[in-house]
């Protein structure tokens, strides 16, 4: 089987205990008042689950795509230095990164650096534009949880 099919088996036995989870567990200590509502805190776990395991049967039974005869093997295993793995070890790195310096860094100094340097490693070389997509996104999704979602976020390092 190949490599897609094992990781879309992977990912559907965990959709199936989240979506037993969604489905039986969830909604048995909710309160009178909000069991009457027409959504629940359930609803949305519910629909990614049966859309996770659709998803996964799909990729699982290979309806997705049709037989090519005359393909090579999609990752040749013995060749994986001619792949570009440290990139992707790389961005690895900088994921561990960005979650370990987002509370003494801040949010916007950690998230500016997090995508500057993530599309640098992925070889974008314009930094006039990256720098200032980079800054204006960061600053729009900071806005967007911390003023309209109430959510606090520290925007600057701690010892500002």
């Amino acid at each position: 089987m190949a490599l897609d099919r094992w990781i879309a088996f992977v990912i559907l036995c965990v959709a199936l205990i989240y979506s037993y989870a969604a489905f039986f567990t969830m909604d048995q200590l909710l309160p009178p008042f909000m069991q009457r509502n027409p959504i629940w805190p359930s609803t949305f776990p519910k629909v990614l689950s049966v859309l996770a395991i659709l998803t996964s049967l799909v990729i699982l039974l290979g309806v997705e795509k049709a037989p090519e005869k005359d393909s090579p093997p999609e990752i040749d295993y013995r060749r994986l230095g001619d792949y570009h793995l440290w990139q992707a070890i790389a961005l690895l790195a900088l994921m561990v990164a960005y979650a370990l310096l987002l509370r003494p860094a801040g949010f916007l100094l950690s998230t500016v650096s997090f995508l500057t340097l993530g599309a640098v490693i992925l070889g974008e070389r314009k930094f006039y534009i990256l720098l200032p997509v980079a800054i204006l996104a960061t600053g729009v999704v900071w806005y967007l949880v911390e003023r309209v979602l109430g959510i606090f976020l520290r925007p600057l390092p701690f010892f500002f």
